[in-house]
Order: C-alpha cells, then sequence, then structure tokens
C-alpha cells in the first residue's frame, strides 16, 4: 500500500521517456453511485447503518501510455488512483489497465474503452480501519482534442466491482461477503504528451 504513489509517479515519469512516445496525464473530477444488494449495520458499515447505495465525489488521477498503434486505434497502458468520499466513508481505487482508443477518419473525437483491475481501500464512516480488496473496472469514454497538447475529456463512465469494509470482516464465519457495485462518472482535461 505505501509503494502505490512512488509506483504511480514513476509510470508517469517513463511517459516522457521516447521520442516517439505518446501519453497523457490527468486530474479530474469524479462522481461515484456506490450500492449493495444488503444492507449492512454497525460501526463497520461502508455505506452507514442500513443503507444500501450513496453517491460519492472525488478526484481521478493517473495517465496513459501508447504502447502500440495503428492507423485507426492505440493500445495503451493505463494507471489511475480515483478517491472519492461521501457520509464521511471514503473509497481508494488504485487501478492498472489496458485502454483501446478509436481514431475515426472523419471525427474528431476519440472514443475509447478500457478494462482494468487493483486495489480498493474502504473506510466506514465510524471507524478508522481501512479494508483492501481486489477492485474490477471496465469504462468507456469520449475525449476531443482542444489543441496539440490538450484534449477535453468529455465523459467516461464506469462500472466496477469490490469488497468494501463491512461488519461480515469482523461476525462469525458463514456470514457472506456482499459486493459491491460501482458507478463512476468522470470529466475533465488530459495534458497528451507528444
Amino acid at each position: 500500500m505505501k509503494l502505490r504513489f512512488p509506483v504511480l509517479a514513476l509510470a508517469l515519469a517513463l511517459t516522457t521517456i521516447g521520442i516517439h512516445a505518446q501519453g497523457g496525464l490527468y486530474l479530474n473530477p469524479i462522481f461515484t453511485h456506490i450500492s449493495t444488494a444488503k444492507p449492512d449495520t454497525g460501526n463497520f458499515a461502508f455505506l452507514g447503518d442500513g443503507n444500501t447505495s450513496k453517491m460519492f465525489g472525488g478526484v481521478v488521477f493517473g495517465g496513459y501510455y501508447d504502447v502500440f498503434h495503428q492507423p485507426k486505434f492505440d493500445v495503451s497502458l493505463d494507471m489511475r488512483d480515483s478517491i472519492v468520499h461521501g457520509g464521511n466513508a471514503s473509497l481508494n481505487s488504485f487501478l492498472f489497465g489496458i485502454r483501446f482508443a478509436a481514431k475515426p477518419v472523419r471525427s474528431s473525437f476519440k472514443p475509447y474503452a478500457q478494462l482494468s483491475a487493483g486495489d480498493g481501500s474502504s473506510k466506514s464512516p465510524l471507524s478508522p480501519i481501512h479494508a483492501s480488496k481486489v477492485i474490477f473496472n471496465i469504462a468507456a469514454g469520449i475525449d476531443r482534442p482542444i489543441n496539440r497538447h490538450v484534449d477535453w475529456r468529455i465523459v467516461e463512465v464506469g462500472y466496477g466491482s469490490v469488497t468494501t469494509i463491512g461488519s461480515y470482516l469482523y461476525s462469525a464465519p458463514g456470514v457472506p461477503t456482499p459486493s459491491t457495485t460501482l458507478i463512476n462518472f468522470s470529466t475533465g482535461l488530459v495534458f497528451r504528451i507528444p
């Protein structure tokens, strides 16, 4: 966990290496609707006592690095960290994934999709304890160039799943582990590195 930020900084620094390398850096607002099928109670209830859904807000920052170019599409590696808060609870999602970006000939819009996995660290509103579990996310979005080095990320929509902290961690064996669903919305700017 403590290596998360140095690894991210190193990966982002590597995007500047190479004459023909290309990538982008971004720092954008993100809104996440978090829900679970079964309400939780007690000090470890991530969404609060008896709640099944809540809206969280925060920031997502990261970068991508193009590793494969074709005339109609690019394949990139993407690394990002998303930090969201809601009702004094928090979720920090560190994700690494693969990104496919189309390059339409007759349009300045650049659609993309990506599949990511990583570490989701959650904290409930009433406890300082964090729980880290595997997180999965699939996202799609549209970027539009503003100038040579800046794209406007019109929208990115994502769907993910993670097991957040809950009373199941501290109760008797046999209590089912709930899965939490994440629906993300983001917009902002992408700074391209030629």
